[in-house]
């Protein structure tokens, strides 16, 4: 399986940008990075309905993503609280 690139929504950006404390953004920045290698790592979950978008979970946050395995692409679509991510998608 090759390296995957990422690409972030800025509007993600911005979500990743507001979470406090600066060690949980840390925490959830690395696991973002971690998709590049391995875009479906243990304990990842296919989101029912919405076409190639999985999602992983990092403490109280869940981080929303898309594959896109032809062209070696992850689209990070939103991340958030548990209690507010799923809202919007």
């Amino acid at each position: 399986m090759g390296r995957y690139s990422l690409r972030i929504k800025d509007s993600a950006a911005k979500e990743i940008e507001r979470i406090e404390p600066k060690k949980v953004r840390r925490q959830i920045v690395t696991r973002i990075q971690g998709l590049a290698t391995n875009p479906r790592p243990p304990g990842c979950e296919k989101l029912a309905g919405a076409g190639d978008r999985y999602r992983v979970r990092q403490g109280a946050y869940r981080i929303v993503y898309e594959v896109r395995d032809l062209e070696l692409v992850v689209v990070l679509v939103k991340v958030g609280h548990r209690s507010q991510v799923y809202k919007s998608l």
